[in-house]
């Protein structure tokens, strides 16, 4: 049990925290929640908003879309991939691993 003051990790949070290509020059991220609470700590956390996820993924905030998906407790994000998948210098052809910056994420806000 966290006390008042410490913030979770999205990983401590999450019940599924993945990435997948969506095509050749996109990624999808998805997060599953364990329970409503989790999903609504995260889902109100500036640490997950547009801006930060962008600045994570070093990307365009215009280029990042963020999907809310309360019925699921899942929160969906798309952005572009650095290298379109294949290329040389591409380390991650189907996009599997993409999700390893989120891990350590600190949480804050409340539901």
């Amino acid at each position: 049990m966290l006390s008042s003051g410490e913030h979770p990790t999205l990983a401590s949070l999450a019940r599924v925290l993945r990435s997948k290509n969506a095509g050749p020059t996109l990624l999808t991220i998805d997060i599953f929640f364990q329970d409503a609470a989790g999903y609504a700590q995260a889902a109100a956390s500036p640490a997950l908003s547009v801006p930060a996820v962008a600045a994570l993924y070093q990307t365009d905030p215009a280029q990042v879309q963020r999907h809310l998906l309360p019925t699921l407790l899942a929160i969906k994000y798309a952005l572009p991939r650095r290298l379109c998948a294949g290329t040389p210098g591409d380390g991650d052809v189907y996009g599997a691993q993409q999700h390893a910056p989120m891990l350590g994420i600190l949480l804050d806000g409340a539901p």
